[in-house]
């Protein structure tokens, strides 16, 4: 099948498109990619969209108003690819997500988790006139799981290996892992966010400078300051990185006002803007370290990571000097475009649903029994 990926992160910056050639059952697949882009949001759009996330109340008409917004905004990203490259089999949204609220604790009235992704999958084949997949979320949460992080066992297809133990970590908006144990093992992979990864740092940027920048690019900024080690110590005593995993966060924890709180917690250390860059890197840094030290079964052979974090040279220079002993190298040495992984991912996801395949890892997302992921649209009617 010839498939399109479509995928916008908690760093709400753009909408990533792979198009992909995809061949096999279930976790014996090959991939393609046959051409890819990325569309920035309209900035109006994108401040709406993160006024949102970070709680601004809503009509449920403008709500409605945003979800269509955004799948035009999907839909055009996968039109393009069409465009281009020729006709596809199916589409395969995230969409963006506006709210994520994990597992409540047992003692809550509701537990399941929630999680909102706008950019309606039926808008977008209506658009496209291309059958699309989207909230990939719900079936998962359904079951009793957190519906992330649901690339883990996409992970498994396309990056696992013979003999080595595998981590791959995404460094998007917010950090996530995929642990994988060599093909031959028994034992079963696992996956949880680990918190932060450009999300507080974007957020720093966009406030030092005044909202003439949105992110430090290659970490040049950051590099300059001097990382504050007691504040540092301040915000990692956050319960979240003692929490044990199945576990999944967003910008509701690590977003606009935890940043807040951490600007009220550095005022007694007078940081420049620097020090405090660098200080947010270092809290993503140490939280994937720490992350790995408590709860992986062993340490990797090899890490291999994504998403933009991975583009931030200073940023995998402390992660590399915290791992010394562990390669660190992009997913791309291993055949998987770094850049695109979240939406080759979900194009696969697609795949999986259009073949009645589960997709979600039970060991992953805590859900209590493996389920196929995803809704589709047909386009206006059934083909045949």
């Amino acid at each position: 099948m010839r498939i399109v990926g479509l995928m916008s992160g908690t760093s709400v910056d753009s909408i990533d498109a792979a198009l992909i050639d995809i061949h096999g059952q279930g976790y014996d697949l090959t991939i393609k990619v046959l051409g890819s882009n990325t569309l920035d949001y309209p900035e109006v759009l994108r401040t709406q969209i993160l006024q949102v996330c970070g709680g601004k109340p809503l009509s449920v008409s403008t709500l409605a108003d945003l979800d269509d917004q955004i799948a035009q905004q999907f839909a055009i990203a996968a039109q393009t690819l069409i465009q281009t490259h020729g006709k596809v089999d199916l589409i395969a949204s995230h969409g963006q997500t506006v709210f994520h609220r994990p597992c409540p604790p047992a003692t809550a009235p509701v537990s399941l988790a929630y999680s909102v992704q706008l950019g309606r999958g039926a808008l977008i084949a209506w658009l496209t006139g291309c059958p699309t997949v989207s909230n990939f979320r719900a079936a998962d949460i359904a079951a009793g799981g957190e519906g992330a992080p649901l690339v883990p066992p996409v992970d498994l297809a396309l990056l696992s290996h013979d003999h080595h133990h595998r981590c791959i970590q995404n460094i998007g908006g917010i950090g996530n892992v995929t642990v994988l144990p060599p093909r031959s093992a028994p034992t079963a992979p696992l996956g949880w966010d680990t918190g932060p990864g450009n999300s507080l740092i974007d957020i720093a940027v966009h406030h030092f400078s005044q909202g003439t920048q949105r992110f430090d690019r290659d970490g040049q900024w950051s590099a300059q300051g001097q990382i504050c080690g007691p504040l540092l110590e301040i915000w990692l005593s956050h319960p979240y990185f003692l929490q044990k995993p199945p576990k999944s966060t967003g910008r509701e924890t690590f977003g606009w006002d935890f940043f807040q709180h951490c600007l009220q917690q550095a005022q007694p250390y007078d940081l420049s803007a620097a020090d405090l860059l660098a200080t947010f890197t270092e809290l993503t840094v140490v939280s994937i370290v720490q992350s790995y030290e408590r709860f992986l079964p062993r340490f990797p052979d090899h890490v291999l990571v994504c998403g933009g974090g991975s583009r931030n040279g200073y940023l995998m220079a402390r992660l590399q000097q915290k791992l010394p002993n562990i390669p660190i190298t992009p997913t791309d040495r291993a055949g998987v475009p770094s850049d695109l992984k979240e939406a080759i991912a979900f194009a696969v996801l697609g795949f999986w649903h259009y073949q009645g395949w589960t997709g979600n890892l039970t060991t992953v997302t805590g859900a209590q029994w493996p389920v196929i992921l995803g809704e589709i649209a047909w386009p206006r009617q059934p083909p045949g």
